[in-house]
C-alpha cells in the first residue's frame, strides 16, 4: 500500500508541474502539491502507530487528504486544464486508493469497539 501511495505522489507532482501557469492552473497546483504528497507519509505513520486509536486517526488523516486530492483533480477536469487522457487514470487511482484506505478504517474501527 505505502508503494502504491509513493507512486499516486509522484504521478500528482509529474501532473502538478504540467498545469498551466494562470491563477487558476497555480491554485490548484499548490493545493494539490499539498494533498497528493501527504497519503504516503500518512500511512507510514499510521504504520507505526502507538495504540489502535493513533492508527485509526492517521490512517483518517491520509483519507481524508486522498480525498481532497480527488476533488482537486475533478477540478482540473472539469476546468479542463489537462486532456481528461491524462487524468483518467489518476483520478481512477484516487477512487481506488480512498476506498481500500476508507474500508481500513472502518475495519480498524470495528476492530477496537469489539476487542
Amino acid at each position: 500500500m505505502e508503494d502504491r501511495l509513493l507512486d499516486f505522489a509522484c504521478r500528482v507532482g509529474k501532473v502538478v508541474d504540467a498545469l498551466p501557469d494562470s491563477r487558476l492552473g497555480r491554485h490548484i497546483a499548490g493545493q494539490l502539491v499539498r494533498s497528493g504528497t501527504s497519503p504516503a507519509p500518512n500511512y507510514a505513520e499510521a504504520c507505526a502507530a502507538e495504540s489502535k486509536k493513533d492508527f485509526i486517526h492517521k490512517l483518517g488523516i491520509a483519507l481524508k487528504e486522498l480525498r481532497e486530492s480527488r476533488t482537486w483533480i475533478k477540478m482540473i477536469l472539469k476546468s479542463e486544464l489537462l486532456p481528461n487522457k491524462r487524468m483518467s487514470d489518476l483520478l481512477d487511482e484516487a477512487n481506488q486508493l480512498c476506498n481500500i484506505i476508507g474500508k481500513s478504517v472502518l475495519t480498524a474501527k470495528s476492530n477496537l469497539r469489539k476487542g
